[in-house]
């Protein structure tokens, strides 16, 4: 011992690095058992948030909010830093009562560094859960997408998941036109950072619409139903209405089979408002004109198969008479007489043969025959045979009433018409005129009379299908659909409407066809929106409504329509 002490002596220096190395080993200690002392083991842990994740507010063409991102939190734990699993877990539940224990506590007794407990928990819970005091347990700052209005606009709007990016919808078309790409560059960005996305819906508009739409599938125990509102001067969207439909609040909803977007997404024989088109193609071929006329005696056959009519007059009908009571003989026999190659191409040039894209991601291609001959010719021409979605249909009838402009549909306000001129002056001024008339005439005397409104002058045209089930079509189960135009004369508004196997009621007297369901139910609709769209009655004739066809009476044409007033 003696030596040793004499070596340290001599060798002053290795004494000094040891005593160094000792107080260096307890002061460290000493630290630590300071932080110890003074640390707040009841106080959570706020995890630093990481990517930003926020997204823009969604607002309606009025300014309203239609989707925001608010503050939430989400629950973890560090299960290597909680002291008492049991003790955790049971203060816990008395918070998350919808916890599973056993899971729980087993995932808290691990050595993980991070476990996720409970994601996107109001501030108020989370105020709750703090006051527990649990060591190992924090929190992580989160924004969560809320839609203030539940399931209104819900088929546009789409849905967000729980990192909040886009997954249908509106929402999904934001990523894709912009967000991806400040989160791939790694920007760090807020909400108020984010110029808001104004939408052309009218969120007033739409809960009109989609109320009375909820009363006509109960009033006539249809199993769904769908609408639209377009402007056809622009080609804003409105309002859109499928149903059933979904809370984008709940986002799994929207990924619901029987929640599709029957507008947009679904396809679909649209029947006899399908003979709007093809009365169009007729009258701009100039091969036939009002006062023509065409006999409806006897079916068209196709050897043993025949064309015949729903309620048929069996005998030659002029143009107006042939629309009024739809027939399909008629309508076979003048897409027939223009052609496979002629028909074909109108209904490309309208584009009904080829997939609608807007800034909806989620649409569908239409169900085109893959051999078009003579019969296909015929059958589309009434609306059967051809599938495309109401949405696409709406566009081409919109664009024969408003001057022949082909617009591609928007969910934007405002944005320019110009980008969206999918094709000019796809039928004449005087074809348009002249279906414009049609229409209006279909909404004094014949099937879409129910839809008539003091001052509003209501045209259009109705159809009743036969739904397709499995390739076959299903005897007595049909889709009525409603095509009506406000004012007729110098349409503004385009509004559909679709109801999905209408069964029949008392005051239809047995019958299901559109003009006893679908068409009621649209005077519903406008009779609650228009004044919403700030459109005025007018109730005196409208000066010079339709030019072209006064003139044409006047020469000698009354036989056309007889006993029949002129179109007001």
């Amino acid at each position: 011992m003696r030596n040793r002490l004499i070596d340290h002596a001599q060798n002053p220096l290795r004494a000094f690095i040891v005593l160094l190395a000792f107080a260096v080993g307890f002061g460290s200690i000493f630290v630590r058992l300071v932080h110890l002392t003074t640390l707040d083991l009841a106080e959570p842990i706020m995890a630093r948030s990481g990517p930003s994740h926020a997204r823009p507010d969604i607002l309606d063409r009025n300014g309203e909010i239609l989707a925001r991102d608010i503050v939430m939190f989400s629950v973890f734990a560090e299960p290597r830093r909680v002291v008492d699993p049991d003790e955790t877990v049971e203060r816990l539940l008395t918070a998350l009562p919808e916890l599973n224990a056993a899971d729980l506590h087993r995932r808290l007794s691990g050595r993980a560094g991070f476990i996720w407990i409970q994601r996107s928990i109001t501030p108020a819970k989370q105020q709750e859960i703090h006051n527990l005091g649990l060591p190992g347990i924090g929190f992580r700052e989160e924004v969560r997408r809320l839609y203030p209005n539940g399931a209104a606009a819900a088929q546009v709007l789409g849905a967000v998941n729980i990192d909040n990016h886009g997954i249908a919808g509106i929402e999904r078309w934001i990523d894709e036109n912009g967000l991806n790409g400040l989160r791939t560059a790694g920007m760090r960005y807020e909400r108020q950072d984010l110029d808001p996305v104004e939408l052309s819906v009218d969120l007033y508009v739409q809960h009109a619409f989609t109320d009375e739409m909820r009363k006509a599938i109960e009033h006539y125990d249809a199993i769904g139903g769908a609408g639209l509102v377009l402007d056809v001067t622009n080609g804003e969207v409105l309002s859109l209405v499928s149903l059933p439909d979904f809370d984008p609040n709940v986002p799994t909803d929207a990924q619901k089979k029987e929640n599709i977007n029957r507008i947009n997404v679904g396809v679909y024989e649209m029947g006899s408002t399908f003979k709007a088109l093809t009365m169009a193609m007729a009258l701009d071929s100039e091969a036939f004109n009002l006062h023509s006329v065409v006999d409806a005696t006897h079916p068209l056959r196709f050897g043993r198969f025949s064309i015949s009519d729903y309620r048929g007059e069996k005998r030659p009908l002029n143009m107006p008479e042939a629309f009024l009571v739809s027939s399909n003989i008629v309508f076979g026999k003048l897409a027939m007489q223009l052609g496979v190659d002629r028909h074909r191409q109108f209904l490309r040039d309208l584009g009904q043969l080829t997939r609608l894209t807007t800034e909806l991601p989620e649409s569908a291609a239409p169900i085109v025959p893959r051999n078009w001959g003579a019969v296909n010719t015929a059958t589309i021409a009434f609306g059967h045979g051809l599938a495309v979605t109401p949405l696409q249909a709406a566009m081409g009838v919109a664009a024969l009433v408003n001057g022949g402009r082909l617009l591609r549909p928007t969910f934007l306000r405002d944005t320019p018409v110009t980008e969206r001129v999918i094709a000019e002056d796809v039928v004449s001024p005087r074809t348009g005129e002249a279906l414009r008339y049609l229409m209006r005439l279909n909404g004094i005397d014949g099937s879409a009379r129910r839809a008539s409104i003091a001052g509003y002058h209501v045209g259009g045209k109705t159809g009743t299908a036969e739904k397709v089930i499995d390739g076959r079509y299903a005897k007595g189960k049909v889709m009525t659909s409603f095509m009506g135009l406000v004012p007729a004369h110098d349409p503004k508004y385009l509004v559909v409407v679709i109801l999905d196997e209408p069964k029949p009621t008392a005051e239809t007297h047995g019958f299901r066809t559109a003009g006893w369901n679908a068409v009621p139910t649209a005077r519903n609709i406008l009779e609650r929106i228009l004044p919403m769209l700030r459109m005025a009655p007018q109730f005196e004739r409208p000066p010079q409504a339709f030019p072209n066809v006064v003139a044409a009476r006047a020469h000698g044409f009354e036989h056309f329509l007889p006993g029949r007033p002129l179109v007001q």
